[in-house]
């Protein structure tokens, strides 16, 4: 292995394990209810583009905790990190597209289409998500959410 290589090495695990290390600070602040120096851990790693981040800040906007609750910004967080294939932001995700909280209106098509990512990814809730909805839908929904599922399977889970 070459210095340089093994210097990259180095330095991509030390910055993960740091990156681990104050996602798990955050969560203990917020069990602890320290909302705000849990985002104050949380921005960096999701400025960065960590999944779990982006995930947990998702969920303190949609909540309100330690910010103003911001169903908009909620969304946008939970968004970034299900295209990065976080289970529970996709399932955060497709409850945004099922009541239509910060749309025109409800997208069952997408709201399906994200739970059925959501099971693929590993999300127990998930799939109780996906029968409810699918009740409300008509053959021609279920068919257009499969088109958006098979595009978005082979991206998200290449090996699934």
């Amino acid at each position: 292995m070459s210095k340089k290589l093994f210097l990259f090495c180095c330095v991509f695990f030390h910055l993960s394990f740091h990156a681990l290390a104050d996602l798990e600070k955050a969560r203990d602040l917020m069990e602890a209810n320290q909302f705000e120096q849990a985002m104050e851990e949380l921005i960096p790693a999701a400025r960065s583009g960590n999944a779990e981040a982006e995930e947990l800040i998702g969920v303190m906007y949609a909540m309100g905790l330690g910010v103003e609750r911001d169903e908009i910004r909620a969304f946008d967080w939970y968004l970034r990190s299900a295209m990065k294939g976080h289970p529970g932001a996709q399932s955060g995700v497709g409850w945004y597209y099922e009541v239509g909280i910060g749309m025109p209106a409800p997208d069952l098509v997408r709201a399906y289409a994200w739970y059925v990512l959501s099971a693929i990814g590993g999300d127990p809730d998930a799939a109780i998500s996906q029968e409810e909805v699918v009740k409300k839908m008509t053959k021609e929904q279920i068919e257009k959410a499969h088109l958006l599922i098979d595009d978005y399977r082979v991206w998200l889970y290449p090996f699934r």
